[in-house]
């Protein structure tokens, strides 16, 4: 299931330091932190690894990173993979976000 941590950030970016407005998006984040989270970009690939970080211009930073590329030659497999290690991602790159988590906690994520 996608989950909209573009959308808490732009919140976080926009609030003025008080407490009470933003305390809402940093614990939707901090629910997300060292969960298996897959990103897709604008070129087609998918980067799978562990979330440790997002900073207030969206850009995702993933730890023990693979990517995956479709490849355009016959090959017996139609993905190509290579392991990156920590990955920053620019939000202006992203296409897609999912997290890896039960039905539950996808849930318990979503709630505002």
């Amino acid at each position: 299931m996608e989950q909209e941590v573009g959308e808490s950030l732009i919140q976080l970016g926009n609030s003025d330091g008080s407490n009470s407005s933003s305390s809402d998006p940093v614990t939707r984040v901090r629910k997300l932190l060292f969960r298996r989270m897959l990103v897709g970009i604008k070129d087609g690939r998918f980067f799978l690894g562990t979330f440790h970080c997002l900073d207030k211009q969206g850009n995702i930073v993933l730890q023990d990173t693979i990517e995956y590329r479709s490849t355009r030659r016959s090959s017996p497999s139609p993905m190509e993979q290579r392991c990156l290690g920590l990955v920053l991602i620019p939000s202006s790159c992203q296409n897609s976000c999912h997290v890896d988590c039960s039905v539950e906690e996808q849930l318990s994520l979503l709630k505002v």
